[in-house]
């Protein structure tokens, strides 16, 4: 079963993270080969869908993630990048 949750961070230099399920509960790790799009590091906020599986411990973790498009008007109200009293001459 696909579930949907938000990243709540990552390290890179541990190559782990953890997302919080968008239906509540406990936060699941997951690691970078958990990835499907090794490729891009996962950003803090960034919606993906996850599958889950138990740890040996009995403990879930998430595992086959995959980075979902964000919706129009929704997330962060975007950055302006505006470059004033920069002309060149």
């Amino acid at each position: 079963m696909t579930h949907y949750g938000t990243i709540q961070n990552y390290d890179s230099g541990k190559g782990s993270g953890s997302i919080a399920p968008e239906k509540g509960g406990d936060a699941l790790k997951f690691g970078k080969s958990d990835l499907q799009q090794e490729a891009s590091e996962p950003e803090t906020g960034q919606r993906f869908s996850y599958d889950t599986r138990q740890a040996d411990g009995g403990s879930n973790y998430a595992t086959n993630l995959r980075q979902q498009e964000q919706e129009q008007g929704k997330g962060s109200q975007g950055t302006q990048r505006i470059q004033a009293g920069k002309q060149q001459g």
